[in-house]
């Protein structure tokens, strides 16, 4: 497949194309997997997607596979030793904010909300397939990022402003903005009829 095919967005890196292949806009429902991909889109804050995307592994082994039963029981010294961990970001609120993001994410699991339900509802349960021509066209954010920013912000997460909520939502397919000519536009729209909560 030619990469001019694909959206220019992720080059010819290889782990970026088959991030933008395999991952990239198709629509995740397990619950624990939105919570990774969201505190993951959180530590990109004033950086390149790339550099997460390369640091992915490390914050797996860092913060328990995304469990947040066991996250939220990191205690400051957990704190501490992440801070020397140079596998990831060494930026104290973001390290901070996937410990807040796991109390959130529980908080909201006591009160009979699964994540996935709270995150999909904002979208009506569906994918939203767009049909964009160029990158000029994608947004930013959107109402419905502004939304969920919000009702996140309240829920107790941080790191979760309308331009990353909208770069996850992309991400985890709530949004399909592959460009029209990219081969996985069609594959997305295809998942994205078959998805159902």
């Amino acid at each position: 497949m030619a990469s001019e095919q694909r959206c220019s967005w992720c080059g010819n890196d290889p782990q970026y194309v088959s991030y933008h292949d395999q991952v990239w806009g198709r629509p995740v429902k397990d619950s624990q997997e939105l919570f990774a991909k969201l505190c993951l889109d959180g530590q990109q804050a004033g950086l390149s997607w790339i550099t997460i995307l390369r640091k992915q592994k490390n914050y797996e082994e860092a913060f328990a596979d995304f469990d947040p039963e066991a996250i939220v029981r990191f205690t400051e010294e957990d704190v501490e030793r992440l801070l020397q961990n140079p596998g990831i970001v060494r930026n104290r609120l973001k390290v901070q904010s996937i410990i807040k993001n796991a109390r959130g994410y529980l908080a909201l699991r006591d009160q009979g909300i699964e994540f996935s339900h709270f995150l999909w509802d904002f979208v009506g349960g569906k994918p939203i397939v767009n049909h964009l021509q160029s990158m000029q066209q994608a947004p930013t954010s959107t109402e419905v990022s502004d939304a969920m920013s919000k009702a996140l912000k309240k829920a107790g997460f941080t790191f979760v402003g309308t331009t990353i909520v909208y770069a996850f939502m992309q991400a985890v397919g709530m949004v399909n903005d592959h460009m029209t000519f990219c081969p996985q536009h069609r594959e997305c729209a295809e998942l994205a009829e078959k998805f159902h909560l």
